[in-house]
């Protein structure tokens, strides 16, 4: 996260306002979800798991889609 310049507030700001733009709900040892954000028109992705049983959230990576292989909106792989 700290290497791809992105903040905890940023992090902070995109788990509270971020879309959930894929769920991957047989990932282990808990179910996932990626988030899409903007800050300042910077386009970022969050892979965040959920503990269903405590409600906690464990976040996995935060990085800044790639253009060439996200659509326009970065919310679909091009193919």
């Amino acid at each position: 996260m700290f290497r791809r310049n992105i903040s905890l507030a940023e992090v902070k700001f995109i788990l509270n306002d971020g879309e959930v733009i894929r769920e991957y709900a047989d990932d282990k040892p808990y179910p996932s979800f990626l988030l899409l954000g903007f800050i300042v028109r910077r386009p970022l992705h969050l892979l965040v798991a959920k503990d269903s049983e405590t409600g906690n959230c464990i976040m996995v990576t935060a990085y800044e889609p790639d253009k060439n292989v996200w659509s326009p909106d970065f919310k679909t792989k091009n193919r």
